[in-house]
């Protein structure tokens, strides 16, 4: 593909100034020349604050992520079937504890095979891969030793801002913007595992129905968008909600539907943001992280957040048939102590090699007991 000219580009800048939609195709070009840097910085910047001002479309979203797919992500080969991601897009107005790793444990020990794609803090504090690293995974080892993770302890996570990942841009134009951008949806979206199950979280109601279209159009056979919010102020979070509602789009094979969803249709009582709220700090995030799984009691809150998003990835993964139920086995499984010894073998066998990851979850574990 021949390189834009940097009038070209300025002027497809323009159209998404006046509120233009691209087709996915024009936007595939576009995104890759950020991701070759054949723009100037200014250029680019200006590219991505326009797309996202004027707010994209399901063609834009799938256009840059084929670009981030073809470009810059690592494809792994030879894992196993009905492979399970779930994470959040960021950019939402509520930071909470990190509900999504917790919950992907949860679920792994409950026999869904989760092939995770997260990464550090961009529009938080505390991002999964941060907290992660503090619980002995190891969040910059190469791809392949988290596909062997993947094989071997059912669960494994690519960190989206490695080399090993995406070995030539995304970690460039990550670490330069503080800004919510396409990038959040479209990059996460780019997993080197290719999972066809999903349970995705997104910043704003209307991203619900869009982000589902996107997961159609780039191969996810199952899945479920959600968008929660806190019944008292309205906010949101890119999680299922047990402070308000939650706005669902879920798809298979041969339907969809779209709902909301409310704690108490579940059994849960509604609880204070401020109980499921981040906490602003690893060693503080990644010890409540370590309770919650051991089911300590300390955070009931949080232990219902991670049970309810657990719930809805078995039960989109086929493993019960509604979310009680899902919400059932996901307590079972902190109360056998079987979503721990998940993380343990998790922090195993996500290892290059050097068995740190075990010492650093001892480590956890003997903080979390204080």
């Amino acid at each position: 593909m021949d390189a834009m000219t940097v009038e070209e580009f300025g002027a497809a800048v323009q159209r998404l100034i006046g509120k233009k939609d691209l087709s996915r195709e024009e936007t595939y070009r576009l995104f890759c020349e950020v991701l070759q840097n054949r723009q100037p910085d200014l250029q680019q910047g200006a590219f991505l604050a326009a797309l996202v001002a004027k707010g994209e479309t399901d063609e834009e979203i799938a256009g840059a992520w084929e670009a981030i797919d073809r470009l810059d992500t690592v494809h792994i080969d030879d894992l196993p079937e009905d492979l399970f991601e779930n994470s959040g897009t960021g950019m939402d107005a509520i930071k909470t504890f990190n509900v999504s790793s917790a919950a992907a444990v949860i679920a792994a020990s409950c026999g869904v095979t989760m092939a995770r794609h997260g990464a550090r803090a961009i529009t938080s504090k505390c991002g999964t891969v941060d907290v992660l690293e503090k619980a002995g995974i190891d969040v910059e080892c190469p791809a392949e030793t988290v596909a062997r993770s993947i094989r071997q302890a059912g669960i494994g996570i690519f960190n989206g801002m490695s080399a090993h990942v995406h070995p030539g841009a995304l970690g460039r134009i990550l670490s330069q913007i503080r800004f919510g951008s396409t990038l959040n949806i479209a990059a996460s979206l780019a997993n080197p595992a290719r999972p066809s199950l999903g349970l995705r979280g997104v910043y704003n109601e209307p991203m619900v129905d869009r982000a589902a279209n996107v997961m159609r159009q780039i191969g996810y056979r199952r899945a479920m968008v959600v968008f929660g919010r806190d019944a008292e102020s309205g906010l949101g979070m890119d999680e299922f909600s047990v402070c308000g509602p939650t706005t669902v789009s879920r798809f298979d094979e041969s339907s969809a539907e779209r709902y909301v969803a409310y704690p108490e249709d579940f059994g849960i009582s509604r609880h204070p943001v401020a109980e499921v709220a981040s906490l602003g700090c690893r060693e503080q995030e990644s010890i409540r992280f370590y309770q919650v799984l051991s089911g300590n009691g300390q955070h009931k809150a949080c232990e219902d957040f991670a049970c309810l998003n657990a719930a809805a990835i078995l039960n989109t993964a086929g493993v019960c048939d509604d979310m009680c139920k899902g919400l059932e086995l996901a307590r079972e499984s902190i109360g056998t102590g079987a979503a721990l010894e998940k993380l343990r073998q998790w922090a195993s066998h996500q290892d290059a090699g050097s068995g740190a990851g075990l010492e650093r979850l001892l480590a956890l574990e003997q903080a979390a007991a204080c």
